[in-house]
């Protein structure tokens, strides 16, 4: 069975119900009407990045617990119609759900529902061994109980890439995370010297590139060689949501790896992909497929060459 998917996805399963409101922060109010409609969705940061790979092409296998409950239901037909496969643990606590409140320029605010997880809730170690054998490369979703599916990935000799999202670089959950992926995305949202943790990251683990994601700034590249930025690149239409603009970043860069590309190109293909879901209404689910994404960066580095800038010898160039 070896090498018989590309990815092993493991984590963030679950349904996001969408609110626009008119601005954010909001206002405190006693109500607001609400156009267009509320709407229920399936697709969480594990989902995002399996619809990302699979719509680059990347065989995709998708592994989380899941409720029996309608919430579930939802993450279930996600992956039906999108051929994406999908195996499932039971959650005793429920379908992981979020509600996310998007403003008019796109930008959102997630309010996470975090009682659905128990602590003795585990992805079984047999199952993780034997998926991790037919993959050829896991990405794990920082969602509870994904870390301890770390050791059984490692002894499956896989490389491992885990999005760290907006880690303030002291929370403990995290460095599991982010000391054992060999690539690591973290969103600078939250981080007060992103350069810093980015080094941390890449001196104390098993890193070998730690990106770092600044949104309408594109985003830091670290590696042993130095510290690379990479422009945003510009949606060719309007953005009307940043929701699961890093999943998609992260499912182009990985598509680079997989396929051969060095980290730059690497970079680029995630630049493209991200700009791409900022165009996606929330209520949608849709990702760059590998003729857009190739044709697009084609046409990029026609004009402007790679796009990467070293910054190596520029203290405090993150943030």
């Amino acid at each position: 069975m070896t090498g018989r998917y590309d990815v092993l996805v493991l984590g963030g399963a679950g349904v996001d119900t969408i609110v626009y409101v008119p601005e954010l922060p909001l206002p405190y109010a006693d109500s607001y009407m609400i156009r267009p409609g509320i709407e229920t969705r399936a697709g969480q940061t594990g989902d995002f990045v399996a619809l990302g790979l699979s719509a680059l092409g990347l065989r995709t296998h998708h592994l989380d617990m899941i409720g029996d409950d309608s919430a579930g239901d939802l993450v279930r037909a996600f992956h039906r119609d999108r051929d994406i496969d999908l195996t499932e643990v039971p959650l005793p606590g429920g379908t992981k759900r979020a509600v996310n409140l998007v403003g008019p320029d796109g930008r959102r605010l997630s309010l996470y529902d975090d009682s659905r997880s128990r602590e003795s809730d585990r992805l079984p170690g047999e199952l993780v061994r034997s998926l991790a054998s037919a993959s050829r490369h896991a990405h794990v979703s920082i969602t509870y109980p994904c870390a301890h599916a770390l050791p059984h990935l490692r002894g499956a000799g896989l490389g491992i890439s885990t999005d760290l999202h907006n880690w303030d670089g002291e929370n403990p959950y995290h460095e599991p995370f982010a000391y054992g992926a060999d690539v690591v995305f973290v969103s600078t949202t939250a981080l007060a010297d992103p350069e810093r943790t980015m080094r941390r990251i890449l001196e104390r683990g098993r890193a070998e590139v730690v990106v770092a994601t600044a949104g309408a700034e594109g985003a830091y590249v670290l590696t042993a060689g130095g510290l690379v930025h990479v422009p945003a690149v510009t949606p060719r239409a309007p953005v009307v949501d940043t929701n699961g603009a890093g999943d998609a970043f992260a499912s182009g860069f990985l598509f680079g790896r997989l396929t051969g590309e060095d980290v730059d190109r690497c970079a680029l293909y995630g630049a493209v992909a991200g700009a791409y879901a900022c165009t996606v209404p929330a209520t949608a689910t849709d990702a760059i497929d590998r003729a857009g994404l190739l044709t697009e960066v084609a046409e990029l580095t026609g004009r402007a060459g790679s796009g990467a800038a070293r910054t190596d010898e520029r203290a405090g160039s993150v943030g």
